[in-house]
């Protein structure tokens, strides 16, 4: 068997990639920056979008500079964040730009959604998926009157969105469409009693599939400007986090998984669906993974907070790197303690002040400089991160031994030892970038040149290098 070629397109909340793999016979698997882009929300009468045709450019500019260098890929797959999706008329056009999660209209949502469709317990006693105001089932609900919804036939999520961009084929991928609350969690299908509530049935969605689909080939427009052929679209795991989890190098079940970035998400992997008063008290969400398992975990606002405050002191003239951000931290300390997860850090206009806001409301000193806001920030994560893990703990049927961060806060060796400081356990970092050998790996069993998620796994676990991170003085 020669040497397999595998776009994957990654697309996170602030900036997307298209990363080229190759798997050889022997198993050898190496990864390609092709092409790196920023996605950024966009202001439209007083609301925040997606600019959709911006990320198609952006997909078809990847799949052009494969084209330059000789590759024939055997797959292209497609991952973005949750919730999020496009409203398609009945002649296949999209209708008007996506919202964003972080749009003003979701503050709230889930309270109006309880008051008036349904209650909390029995939404999560069936999609076992934590209650965030963002959800998809939330922004369909504050949305039912607008015109991109009376006029949708279909509503299509992001990554599949993208997909249908580029074949013409529409499905719906099940852990994309967990993330939003829609999914019967044991059924492993779209609700229908949910739907219903919000006046829609299963003909307003794709097809559903389960990862390692292959959705069309590429159109032959499509294929001829780029310079390819009519290459198949694999419906990958379309939730990054999920082609992340996918991508762990572990080789048991004895982990937890912390996956860092604009968010954290920090869970275990599951065989079935765990939804009790424990996990609904904890707000601790079911989401679907590969083969059929399920990513139990809870999101935790992660370098969202720093990434808005380096915006911020941007905006101010004072520009830092990532690792002159790291070095002000760790010539800093932390003045206080912050609760990331707090609606004041959701999407502030000025994070720097919100911070200074949340310290005089609970009567903490307001950091001095930006090392101590970035300090403060950092420390306060990893103690969040310690709490949960211990949630997590008394929910796990297997040991938890160590803890894998992965996505590109993995890189970040001061937060890695503070995690490990205050969770009290090995802390393995890497792969930063899981979520793009996630996409490829599974693209990698579509093809039949990996069997399963098992061997997936070990194909990463053998290929890629991880650092260890052995707790010091546990925190309190």
């Amino acid at each position: 068997m020669s040497t397999l070629y595998f776009v994957a397109f990654d697309l996170g909340a602030t900036s997307g990639r298209s990363i080229l793999g190759a798997l050889t016979a022997d198993g050898k698997l190496t990864t390609k920056e092709l092409t790196r882009f920023p996605n950024q929300m966009m202001p439209l009468n007083g609301h925040l979008h997606w600019n959709i045709y911006s990320l198609f450019e952006e997909l078809k500019r990847g799949l052009r500079e494969v084209a330059r260098l000789g590759i024939a890929p055997t797959s292209i797959g497609i991952d973005t964040w949750g919730v999020d999706y496009v409203c398609l008329a009945a002649d296949g056009s999209i209708i008007g730009l996506p919202y964003t999660y972080r749009d003003s209209q979701t503050i709230g949502a889930s309270d109006r959604f309880f008051n008036k469709v349904i209650s909390a317990t029995q939404l999560y006693g069936s999609t076992g998926i934590q209650h965030l105001d963002f959800n998809t089932v939330f922004q369909l609900n504050e949305h039912r009157n607008d015109f991109s919804h009376l006029n949708a036939a279909k509503f299509v999520f992001l990554p599949d969105a993208l997909a249908y961009m580029l074949t013409g084929n529409i499905v719906t991928e099940y852990t994309i469409a967990s993330t939003g609350a829609l999914i019967d969690a044991y059924k492993q299908d779209l609700d229908n009693r949910i739907l219903e509530k919000l006046g829609l049935d299963t003909s307003r969605f794709g097809k559903l599939v389960m990862p390692g689909l292959v959705v069309g080939n590429l159109k032959a427009e499509i294929a001829e400007e780029t310079g390819l052929e009519t290459v198949p679209v694999v419906a990958v795991a379309g939730h990054d986090t999920a082609s992340a989890v996918a991508a762990i190098p572990a080789l048991d079940r004895n982990f937890a998984y912390l996956s860092s970035g604009t968010w954290s998400l920090m869970g275990i992997e599951t065989d079935a669906p765990v939804i009790n008063e424990t996990t609904e008290r904890h707000n601790i969400t079911n989401e679907g993974g590969v083969e059929g398992t399920i990513r139990l975990l809870k999101n935790i606002t992660g370098m969202w907070i720093v990434e808005q405050c380096l915006k911020q002191w941007k905006s101010e003239g004072k520009d830092y790197s990532y690792p002159e951000m790291v070095a002000l931290a760790q010539c800093s300390k932390a003045v206080c303690t912050l609760d990331p997860d707090v609606p004041d850090f959701v999407a502030p206009a000025n994070m720097v002040a919100a911070i200074d806001e949340y310290c005089r409301a609970t009567e903490q000193a307001v950091p001095a400089t930006h090392g101590e806001y970035i300090r403060s920030v950092f420390e306060s994560l990893a103690r969040k991160y310690a709490k949960t893990l211990d949630v997590f703990r008394g929910l796990s049927e297997y040991p938890i031994e160590r803890l894998h961060v992965i996505g590109g806060g993995s890189r970040n060796a001061f937060l890695n030892q503070l995690t490990a400081d205050a969770c009290g356990i090995p802390v393995i970092a890497g792969p930063a970038e899981a979520t793009a050998l996630g996409n490829i790996m599974i693209q990698a069993i579509a093809s039949g040149s990996v069997k399963n998620l098992t061997e997936m796994r070990k194909v990463i676990a053998d290929n890629i290098e991880t650092e260890t991170y052995y707790p010091k003085n546990k925190q309190s």
